[in-house]
């Protein structure tokens, strides 16, 4: 386990540490001649990723106003590359990061949710320093399978949160009553929310109460609805102390927030065609005593516009 920030006897790695280009220099290119050297890192010195690690600035959880401002970004590693009518907008990696260091960079961004392949791109190119950082657990519920219920944790596990420094994992724990893959997944959720909180790291759990038709999974995104998953989700686990929730925001948050006492991070969901309309409804569910902040991908990543600086600047000036 890496040690603690304080103790930690940090080897240098100056040459792995990829640096930024320079103020005012276009984006496309410069991430992309980054990101050969990240490359050439992973091929030539792959352990570079783990000095990384025990080098990079780290910073608790909450801090300050106890707010969190978090760039999700692990739908290409569930087969979920699409954003709005583009199919397959997540499916260049260049763009993706290129896009993701711009987010990260901004004032009040906190930190990342990510699968571990992007999470060690950004760190190799210098992007996570004094983040917040939490880890995707369970992706292999793939987007249209058969067996896309059965969640397996595929991405990280609890060790390897904490090996990497991560402030906690992440899992996606979606009820359907009618699959029996669901239990499987609720299994496994408990099991990582033991062995997190035996870290003192934070289970970041994202719950949904689901059902399939026609092939394909939908969540229903009614009040009743979310509720129910709460109550089941935030019960997984010998202890709920290092629990948090990861919630959709739907009409009636009110009555959704009353029923949790868990801190709340609330997630952006697809990309509505309404951008405004969105940011007015995160604006009035950030107003509830339980929700600490945001979660976002896609919608800030992948704007209408695509001026991701600017529709990331909008969701910060609502949690600040």
């Amino acid at each position: 386990m890496i040690p603690a920030p304080d103790t930690a006897e940090k080897p240098s790695i100056t040459a792995t540490i990829i640096s930024a280009p320079p103020a005012g220099t276009p984006a496309g290119r410069p991430i992309r001649d980054r990101l050969a050297e990240v490359t050439d890192i992973r091929a030539s010195d792959p352990d570079a990723i783990r000095r990384a690690a025990q080098v990079r600035t780290r910073r608790p959880t909450v801090r300050g106003d106890g707010r969190l401002m978090i760039i999700a970004a692990d739908h290409p590693a569930r087969g979920a590359f699409g954003v709005g009518d583009r199919p397959m907008a997540m499916g260049s990696r260049v763009d993706l990061l290129d896009r993701l260091v711009v987010a990260l960079g901004r004032p009040g961004v906190d930190g990342l949710l990510a699968s571990p392949d992007i999470l060690e791109d950004l760190l190799l190119l210098g992007a996570l320093e004094d983040k917040v950082v939490f880890g995707s657990m369970n992706r292999g519920g793939l987007q249209g399978a058969e067996f896309e219920l059965d969640d397996r944790f595929t991405g990280y596990d609890a060790q390897g949160c904490a090996d990497m420094g991560l402030n906690g994992g992440k899992t996606l724990t979606r009820i359907a009553l009618g699959d029996p893959g669901t239990v499987a997944t609720m299994e496994a959720t408990a099991r990582a929310v033991n062995e997190l909180s035996e870290r003192k790291l934070i289970a970041m759990v994202e719950p949904f109460w689901s059902s399939r038709t026609g092939g394909r999974v939908y969540n229903d995104l009614t009040p009743d609805a979310v509720i129910r998953s709460v109550g089941i989700c935030s019960a997984l686990g010998r202890t709920s102390a290092y629990t948090w929730m990861k919630l959709p925001v739907v009409p009636n948050m009110e009555r959704v927030m009353d029923s949790t006492t868990l801190p709340t991070l609330l997630l952006g969901g697809d990309p509505a065609a309404d951008a405004e309309a969105t940011y007015q409804s995160w604006r009035d569910a950030l107003t509830l005593p339980a929700v600490r902040g945001l979660v976002v991908g896609r919608t800030l990543l992948y704007p209408g516009d695509d001026d991701v600086a600017a529709a990331v600047d909008t969701a910060v000036s609502m949690v600040r």
